[in-house]
């Protein structure tokens, strides 16, 4: 009897490590920098929302964060001077700092694609949950959440604006990178610029309006702490120079966009359409590779997201367990996606059929980022990584032909 046991245990126990051996091969394949939230990774299915009460997955293992606090920690007990290599020691990376331009000219170009685009186009949004649906006739799917919400689920559609399909993620812009980060008494002294922005700024971009401290001689960590050989404030950077002084209480014109860029003049629709979406394409990917080497932080329970390496102090959270926090923000690695969100839509196939999207056939729908669909309405080619989550491959029955489908 107990031969026989230990014959069954050790089967069993064959099995479960060849099982786990191959979910390890599996998850090392499917690794990636951007986590699991990232559209390279969920183009497959349709991304799923997270709960009130869930955190945003990790960039970087939990456990590998704590094995690199540890050494951190370690290390600060020696008391040495470290080399820093840029950006960590306040230098550009001269190499990146093309594609911080690009970014830019690719950001004002996409504002103003979807801008001519939406005039043509509809964009409906819900007033209770903030739902966006492209095209005329708004969708008849039962999905409204938000409080206050009808109890049938249908959704109370207005019309939308360039705001809905591309939101803004606005960053406290910092001075200089590697100062102290902002306190709770400067959130209104302290300006927000977009987030994409802010990052390009980071990167080598200038602008005027907002100057930022650019060194010329590299910073070195001392037992952790980083020590700054340079003048406070050299000659050619005085304090005050080329800064606005206004306030929240002034209006002032929207950072979003570069109004001298913006070409409003009429123009084809299509190709308006195809340059947009080109534009997308090559912001998020300029984007996610700024982001490699430029840190950019987020909160794991809200949308706040904070551009340099280490998140801002201001105690503004309002997600999950703020009273324990003090109202400060979790902070954590950003994607690309906390950046540059996406707003998901339910895409339409025929843009020029009069039967809207209901909640009956929602299982043979797919899914697109609004900006996406809005330029597919408009002629665009959708490009390779949205072709599974469009579900163009899957019939559509009829409303009577529905309770048939096997």
């Amino acid at each position: 009897m107990l031969p026989r046991q230990a014959r069954t245990m050790t089967k069993l126990r064959e099995l479960a490590l060849r099982n786990s051996s191959t979910n390890s091969i599996v998850g090392n394949q499917l690794k990636h920098r951007h986590g699991f939230h990232t559209i390279r990774q969920t183009c497959t299915e349709f991304p799923r929302k997270l709960k009130k009460t869930e955190r945003k997955p990790w960039v970087t293992n939990i456990n590998e964060l704590k094995r690199i606090g540890r050494a951190e920690r370690k290390e600060r007990q020696i008391v040495r001077e470290r080399i820093l290599q840029p950006p960590q020691n306040g230098l550009l990376v001269k190499e990146l700092t093309p594609v911080a331009h690009q970014v830019n000219a690719d950001r004002i170009q996409l504002f103003t694609c979807v801008s001519q685009v939406a005039q043509s186009i509809a964009i409906y949004s819900c007033s209770v949950c903030g739902e966006v649906h492209i095209g005329h006739r708004p969708h008849k799917i039962r999905t409204c959440n938000g409080m206050g919400s009808a109890a049938s689920k249908e959704h109370c559609w207005r019309r939308g604006a360039v705001e809905h399909v591309l939101p803004l993620v606005e960053s406290f812009h910092l001075y200089d990178r590697l100062g102290r980060a902002v306190s709770h008494n400067e959130r209104l002294q302290v300006d927000r610029i977009p987030a994409i922005l802010e990052l390009c700024v980071q990167a080598g971009i200038d602008l005027l309006e907002y100057p930022t401290r650019r060194r010329v001689f590299p910073a070195y960590s001392i037992s952790g702490r980083v020590i700054d050989f340079e003048k406070r404030f050299p000659k050619e950077d005085a304090p005050g120079k080329d800064i606005y002084a206004c306030g929240f209480w002034q209006k002032r014109n929207n950072i979003s966009v570069d109004n001298k860029s913006v070409d409003m003049q009429p123009c084809d629709l299509q190709g308006t359409a195809v340059r947009g979406m080109e534009a997308w394409e090559r912001m998020r990917s300029g984007a996610s590779r700024l982001m490699e080497t430029y840190a950019v932080q987020t909160c794991g329970y809200c949308s706040e997201v904070q551009v340099g390496p280490k998140g801002h102090r201001v105690r503004n959270c309002q997600a999950y367990k703020h009273q324990m926090r003090d109202g400060q923000h979790a902070w954590q690695e950003a994607t690309i996606d906390d950046v540059v969100p996406p707003v998901y839509v339910w895409h339409v196939r025929d843009s020029q059929s009069e039967k809207p999207l209901v909640n009956g056939l929602k299982k043979y729908y797919g899914m697109l980022p609004a900006v996406v669909e809005l330029f597919a309405q408009a002629g665009a080619s959708v490009p390779n990584d949205y072709v599974v989550m469009m579900r163009e491959d899957v019939a559509v029955p009829e409303w009577d032909e529905e309770k048939l489908v096997v």
